[in-house]
Order: C-alpha cells, then sequence, then structure tokens
C-alpha cells in the first residue's frame, strides 16, 4: 500500500504541474494517455478531449469520472498600456487570484510570465487599492517583458484568446497536507490511475467491467456529455469532496455526497456506497453540497440510463488556494476499491 500511496501523490504531482485550464488540455491529456500506456492498457482520446480506458472485467459495467481540465482564463483584449484584460474560464474567483503568477500561452510564439494585478497596484499611491475587484472591471495581467503599449504586446505574438493559466503553487507539508490550485479535480485524477496500477500490477479479477474517463471540460459543464460506452449502468464522479460550514467532511475523509445543485444521486447506488465504506472501514462523510455539480450529473442530462453517484476526498477552500491531506486520497481509493470488489 506504500508504494501505490507514493505512486498516488507522485502522479498528483506531476499532473498539477501541467497547465490544463479548460480549451487548453493537450498536453495532460498526452500525459495521461503515456501513463496508462505504460501499465499495458489501450487508452483512446475522444474526439473532444478526454481520455477513457477499459481496465478489464465483464458485466455490470461501471464508469469513473475524474477531470483534468481546470479553473483559467483567456485574453479578453489588450489595453493601451500593454496590459492585459481576462476573460474568465470556468468559477475563477477575482478575489483569491490577484497577485497570483500566471503564464500566457501564445498560439505561434512561446510563452510569458505575468502576474494578476489591479491596475496601479502599489498601494502607497493608490487610495483605492482595496476598493472591490472584479475580472471585468478592474484586474489585469502585467505581463514580465518590457511592454508599455498595445503594439508592444502584439509584438511578443500575443492576442486575444491566447490561454492564461494561474500557478498552482504545490506543496505537501510533513503532517501530510496538501496544498495547491486545481486539487479540484486533479487530486481525484491521481486516485483512479494509482487504482488501474493496483488492478494492474496486483492481478485483480475484477468483478465487473470497469472503465475509466478523465474529461477535461467539467469546469465548463459538459465534460462527461459524451464517451460512455451504451452497456454502462453507473457512473461514479470521483470529484473533489467538500470542507466547510454545514458539511461534516474533513479533508481526511472521503466525502459520499447525498445531493447538490442537480438534486440527489441515486438512492441505491449511494447507499451501497455507504455500506461499503462502513464494512471495509474507510472514513467517509456523507453531505449534501448545495453549490455544486459534476460529470455524473452532465452524464444524465446528456441522456445516458444509468445509475449516478459522487464520491472523493475533503478539500477545503474550493475554487482557491485548495487544502487536502494524503488520508483523504487513501480513503478514496480504499471506498473505490471495496466498491468493485
Amino acid at each position: 500500500m506504500q508504494n501505490l500511496r507514493d505512486y498516488m501523490l507522485t502522479q498528483l504531482k506531476n499532473i498539477i504541474s501541467i497547465d490544463s485550464p479548460s480549451g487548453y488540455t493537450e498536453a495532460a491529456q498526452t500525459y495521461l494517455l503515456g501513463e496508462l500506456s505504460a501499465m499495458g492498457y489501450q487508452p483512446r482520446q475522444l474526439n473532444k478531449g478526454g481520455v477513457t480506458v477499459h481496465l478489464g472485467g465483464e458485466g455490470n459495467p461501471i464508469m469513473l469520472f475524474a477531470h483534468v481540465d481546470t479553473l483559467g482564463a483567456v485574453v479578453n483584449y489588450i489595453k493601451p498600456d500593454g496590459r492585459l484584460a481576462l476573460s474568465k474560464i470556468g468559477g475563477l474567483n477575482p478575489n483569491n487570484t490577484e497577485t497570483e503568477t500566471v503564464k500566457i500561452f501564445t498560439r505561434f510564439s512561446g510563452v510569458y510570465d505575468g502576474t494578476i494585478q489591479i491596475p496601479n497596484a502599489s498601494i502607497h499611491v493608490n487610495g483605492h487599492a482595496n476598493d472591490p475587484r472584479s475580472f471585468e472591471d478592474n484586474l489585469e495581467v502585467v505581463i514580465d517583458e518590457d511592454v508599455h503599449s498595445e503594439e508592444d504586446v502584439r509584438r511578443l505574438g500575443i492576442m486575444p484568446g491566447d490561454f492564461i493559466a494561474v500557478c498552482p503553487r504545490f506543496m505537501i507539508t510533513p503532517s501530510g497536507y496538501i496544498k495547491s490550485r486545481f486539487l479540484d479535480d486533479k487530486a481525484s485524477a491521481s486516485v483512479l490511475l494509482a487504482y488501474a496500477k493496483a488492478v494492474k500490477e496486483e492481478g485483480i479479477a475484477l468483478p465487473r467491467s470497469v472503465y475509466l474517463n478523465f474529461t477535461v471540460f467539467e469546469e465548463i459543464g459538459h465534460g462527461a456529455a459524451c464517451g460512455i460506452p451504451e452497456d454502462v449502468v453507473e457512473c461514479l464522479a470521483v470529484d473533489m469532496g467538500c470542507v466547510g460550514e454545514n458539511v461534516t467532511c474533513t479533508e481526511k475523509q472521503v466525502s459520499i455526497c447525498a445531493k447538490d445543485s442537480s438534486g440527489p444521486y441515486n438512492h441505491a447506488m449511494t447507499s451501497a456506497l455507504i455500506e461499503a465504506a462502513r464494512k471495509a472501514g474507510v472514513d467517509y462523510a456523507v453531505d449534501v453540497y448545495n453549490y455544486y455539480a459534476s460529470d455524473a450529473t452532465v452524464a444524465l442530462r446528456a441522456g445516458y440510463d444509468v445509475r449516478h453517484a459522487l464520491i472523493g476526498p475533503g478539500v477545503y477552500a474550493s475554487h482557491g488556494y485548495e487544502r487536502t491531506h494524503v488520508d483523504g486520497l487513501c480513503n478514496t481509493l480504499a471506498l473505490l476499491r471495496a466498491y468493485i470488489a
């Protein structure tokens, strides 16, 4: 189990290090294809993006989802002074991305560094530096190049529509806490890779047909709208669990979500997950997330005739500088193994 735990944490660090805002995920997909192929599987890439793979087994098929796309932005327009206006991707929050380092990915001219700031950001010369801010009105990217005009920026090859990725700042503390942006949902992607590795290396005889689906458009709402085999009967989203007021999950637990903003998850499937956690001695919590939706509900809205459920490691400060714990990942992996066994 220690080797599997170490592998999972290595994969999390590796995937986190690959910038992948929704719509700019090719490098992350290439990495997943290579990792799964190296294990001996035959993954495939969907036309719209996303990686699926069959782990083996026969009958009663289940598909497990995790997403590797993240929040981000694109260049909205170039300002006359050479700063970049932002158009956000997904739920990127202006209140916790200000002062973060970013990368600007041009289409043809390489990558540039920058920082998200308010205009005139020096508090010693701006008496309004603490006024409310938004991406639309008063946040911008300061490019780390000698630019002072729109023409200077265009000469670098930067143009509207170029992707902007926020640097994640990944770390693991001596006490086992994992801090980074985009643990939603790369933490769960590392869990699915660890499960695939366990199936192959331990020679697990799967009692049912098991598919994985690493989606790349979850943050903008249509990740699992395709790519599900017609015979699949259950879809299990492995996404972040919520940690905060009026929920019981901690960063060290696996969350089992009973209902989110889309409505209740399948009662029988959710009950079976709870029962599996109890029997296996997995540390879990059951909660309701009122400001949340997952790939599993996207699958239902796309018309798939499946049962659906949601689990995942507890994550604090979602859509910000997030925190989970090694135990949360391990408990999520343990629940997957117990439920599918």
